[in-house]
């Protein structure tokens, strides 16, 4: 008896593990097509399926891996891969000051070592388009972009101070289940800087370099969309190595096609 109460109990984690086959922490962004802030050749774009952290990487995330792999740590980085305010939060190489919060979201870490982070858990940075689909979804709908009302809201945080101090988890979960992607930090991805291009295309191979200032807003699709031109421009203004005391991560993952239903 009990060795067919194992084998039910295997074969059922089995199936779920078949059915919802993410990784643990994470949820299943089932993807499609959709107009983005910046459209290329056609303005839209195909999002596949893919795996997505429910929160940011915390600052205890982190510590446990300086501490595995102390070459990210901020005395040892080096300074190609982290400009001098990388972990400009940290006491030391494995200890926060003691103003930090260990379930706060990490921040001062720059694109290098994100992507470090991420791939040494067997995932990566979310692109820019996995990040922004996920992103447009509010608690109740996948795009929620044309509510005034959640534009509104996240304007309002980009004027909150220090929000990059408040604990993870605080906002109301998104349609998918993702927390924080507004009101806590911004976050790279793995192509942040794409949108630094001129024209409807971002295979264009010449340099906007008054992105930041505003004149790329004429290859919008939707000049309404201030919420998310201020990130596309945030992104645009800045450089790999940088370490940013609100610039925080997630990680994403493929999915292996022999898990889908």
């Amino acid at each position: 008896m009990r060795t067919k109460s194992f084998i039910m109990f295997f074969v059922l984690m089995s199936f779920h593990i078949y059915i919802y086959g993410q990784s643990e922490g994470m949820v299943r962004i089932k993807g499609s097509r959709y107009i983005p802030l910046y459209g290329r050749d056609s303005t839209v774009v195909e999002v596949r399926d893919f795996d997505l952290d429910m929160y940011p990487v915390t600052n205890k995330d982190y510590v446990d891996f300086v501490k595995k792999y102390p070459q990210w740590q901020k005395s040892k980085v080096k300074k190609i891969f982290a400009d001098g305010s990388y972990l400009g939060n940290w006491a030391n190489d494995t200890e926060l000051k003691t103003s930090e919060k260990l379930n706060s979201a990490v921040t001062y870490v720059s694109w290098f070592a994100a992507k470090a982070y991420c791939e040494c858990q067997g995932k990566r940075l979310p692109t820019m388009d996995e990040w922004e689909y996920a992103a447009m979804a509010d608690e109740t709908v996948k795009d929620a972009r044309i509510k005034k009302s959640f534009n509104e809201e996240i304007l309002a945080w980009y004027e909150a101070p220090r929000t990059n101090e408040n604990e993870i988890g605080q906002h109301p979960k998104n349609y998918w289940g993702v927390y924080d992607l507004h009101g806590l930090v911004w976050e790279w991805t793995s192509d942040f800087n794409s949108v630094l291009l001129s024209g409807e295309s971002r295979k264009d191979n010449n340099k906007d370099n008054n992105l930041f200032c505003g004149s790329a807003a004429l290859g919008a699709t939707d000049l309404m969309n201030y919420a998310a031109f201020m990130r596309y421009a945030f992104r645009g203004s800045i450089k790999a190595n940088y370490s940013i005391k609100n610039l925080g991560f997630r990680c994403a993952k493929d999915i292996d096609n022999n898990q889908q239903p």
